[in-house]
């Protein structure tokens, strides 16, 4: 029976106008008083200045299948995870007889830089489609706490302009690319 993944939460913490004033330490201005605008904030995250690594997030899978836990893994940059061991002398089960689809939980601590470059890989339709899946648990959370990181957060070919992988879905070249790269242009 197949346990059913689920996202146990999605905290952030940091405060726009410490990344805001963070920016105006880089190029010479004092802090300031008012809190930033729904348009700055889109803007120095299409950006990706150093400021946006201020924003932190944690959130943790529950029930991720091990392989996919396996390809958020290899994210190293901005991220750090704690996944449920398999060793057997902490689980009792031989390691060598656990499948690699077996549930582990995933907890992740991550920046806002970070979140953009995974949705680069794991939104993109050549990755899997249940590792896309457990990433768009986090971006729905994201979502309703930071909508305009949420609008920043696309696949590689959105981000670019163009398909970079050696084997292309197709997708850069319909009429809905068009639209979603629009979209992540204008904001909308």
């Amino acid at each position: 029976m197949e346990q059913t993944l689920t996202l146990k939460y999605l905290k952030s913490k940091f405060v726009w106008r410490d990344v805001a004033d963070a920016a105006r330490t880089t190029i010479r201005m004092d802090e300031g008083e008012k809190e930033p605008s729904g348009a700055w904030k889109r803007r120095i995250l299409l950006s990706e200045h150093s400021p946006i690594r201020q924003m932190t997030f944690k959130w943790k899978w529950i029930n991720l299948k091990y392989w996919v836990s396996v390809h958020f893994v290899r994210h190293k940059i901005g991220i750090e995870h704690f996944v449920s061991t398999q060793r057997t002398d902490r689980t009792g089960v031989n390691r060598d007889d656990t499948p690699q689809s077996a549930p582990v939980n995933h907890e992740c601590f991550a920046n806002a830089q970070s979140l953009i470059f995974i949705s680069r890989k794991r939104l993109c339709r050549q990755a899997s489609p249940e590792t896309t899946a457990a990433w768009k648990l986090v971006l729905a959370e994201v979502k309703t706490c930071e909508p305009e990181l949420f609008s920043v957060c696309v696949p590689e070919c959105v981000y670019r302009g163009f398909c970079p992988e050696f084997k292309t879905c197709g997708y850069a070249s319909t009429e809905a690319f068009q639209k979603a790269l629009e979209a992540y242009r204008n904001g909308d």
